[in-house]
């Protein structure tokens, strides 16, 4: 098989996740000859074990509390119980056809796919199954895994993402291990499918990387879902017998429960691939990059979760589209990291764009800011909806708005015309004149902005 494929590309790609198809796709598109080496499946982490699975987790976990809570809107439901087998056919199936269209796009635009653990051997070289494929340029895509602790086995009861998306039942009780994304994401499904959750972090609130008042917020409404939860403390050890998991915590508090998911962020997915051999920048086991994505090292770029920053499925994607049309001399703008937009989807979702008030003040200065909060208690679709919340502006005074951030159920849906505000350095008096459609969640983005602007419609004087 491999005796019919080429054996020179104008690209050459190491790694078929978000960040790796993107610059493929793109790279095709520009008129370049393409190779495409993965040893997984293409659409990696995110596609198959992250973004997509997760949230479909999540979607059947808001119909689970919808069912045990329609009574509140006099629809008479009662929640039976939580069918695992079923839940993972449904959420495959979304894999499945996401997958399918994936493979169609790549074949359809004649990128050649190269099966098989590949090794960076040399400045343009690939090996992959004892075959080498070389590119006038390179790009390194190879991804992220779960980390864990050091000292911290994971197998049987204590796992990672991976083997938590596989549960073919929901534990009675759980441990989750890490405040972050993943953390209060697995935390949130599982306590809509009725398990007994608490979390544990070291940093002294969940979502530690967001606007503190996203944080309160959430630490509020996860007390309100009786979401247990321990900010401020680390993890000193565990022990898991036939029954259950015993986590110990350096305060000494030992807390129990049938699993411990670790959930404490992800490593770069480069040893063992050649990129030290070749003089590649590395920190941590992660590639440094300039703002071009280049690595310095001949024609060899990296992209998506192997490069320091926001390990985010959307980030790998522009930069693969980026380094695509670097490559074709296109000139593309750099991408700002703070301009990258961020959604957390528990239950309520948390989503923001920009800098956080703390970053902005460290930036601006003190006297330079200022932010402005506006409730959704006086927006007609989040009295609908039932859900509590806010949207935070941070701007520089007399000047555009530098931070969106907001927290609410399908606050996550107000992102795209968050970043775009945010992107173009938009100042509150652009954005206050904007029509919002009535009732819509929507509206509270417009508000936020006329009151900031002076001129708040819905809130008391």
């Amino acid at each position: 098989m491999t005796e019919s494929i080429p054996s020179s590309y104008d690209v050459l790609i190491l790694g078929a996740g978000s960040g790796g198809y993107a610059a493929a796709l793109r790279a095709a598109q520009l008129g370049m000859t393409v190779g495409l080496v993965e040893e997984s499946k293409l659409g990696g982490t995110c596609l198959h074990n992250g973004c997509i699975p997760t949230k479909a987790l999540l979607h059947a976990a808001e119909l689970a509390d919808n069912a045990r809570e329609g009574s509140k809107f006099g629809v008479n439901t009662t929640l039976d119980s939580i069918d695992m087998t079923a839940v993972n056919a449904y959420k495959q199936g979304v894999v499945d056809r996401l997958y399918k269209g994936l493979q169609g796009l790549i074949k359809s635009r004649q990128v050649v796919v190269i099966e098989g653990h590949g090794t960076l051997v040399g400045p343009d070289t690939v090996e992959v199954r004892g075959e080498r494929y070389t590119g006038k340029n390179v790009i390194l895509a190879s991804g992220s895994y779960p980390r864990s602790l050091p000292g911290l086995e994971i197998g049987g009861r204590v796992m990672t993402s991976d083997q938590a998306l596989e549960l073919d039942v929901v534990p009675q009780s759980a441990i989750v291990l890490g405040g972050g994304v993943i953390g209060v994401e697995f935390a949130s499904v599982w306590k809509s499918f009725g398990a007994d959750v608490s979390i544990i972090e070291g940093l002294p609130h969940l979502v530690p990387n967001e606007d503190e008042a996203l944080s309160k917020a959430l630490e509020r409404q996860f007390r309100k879902r009786k979401i247990n939860f321990k900010v401020g403390v680390k993890f000193q050890s565990v022990e898991q017998n036939d029954d259950g998991v015993k986590v110990t915590l350096e305060d000494g508090s030992v807390l129990e429960a049938e699993i411990l998911l670790v959930a404490v962020g992800r490593g770069a997915r480069t040893a063992n691939l050649g990129y030290e051999d070749q003089g590649l920048r590395m920190d941590r086991g992660f590639v440094l990059t300039d703002e071009r994505l280049h690595t310095g090292v001949s024609n060899i770029y990296a992209v998506g979760d192997i490069v320091p920053g926001l390990q985010l499925a959307h980030r790998g994607f522009a930069q693969g589209i980026f380094v695509a049309e670097q490559i074709a001399g296109l000139n593309p703008q750099p991408i700002i990291e703070a301009n990258i937009p961020r959604v957390t989807y528990c239950d309520p979702e948390v989503a923001s764009v920009g800098l956080t008030e703390a970053k902005a003040i460290e930036t601006y200065g003190a006297d330079k800011v200022e932010a402005l909060e506006t409730n959704l208690g006086g927006n007609g679709k989040s009295q609908i909806l039932a859900t509590q919340g806010f949207v935070k502006l941070v701007r520089v005074k007399d000047g555009p708005v530098v931070g969106i951030h907001m927290i609410g159920a399908r606050m996550g849906e107000q992102i795209g015309e968050a970043q775009l505000i945010v992107s173009w350095d938009a100042h509150p008096e652009d954005v206050a004149p904007l029509l919002h459609a009535h009732p819509t969640q929507n509206e509270s983005l417009g508000e936020a902005h006329l009151a900031l602007a002076g001129k708040p419609l819905h809130q008391h004087d």
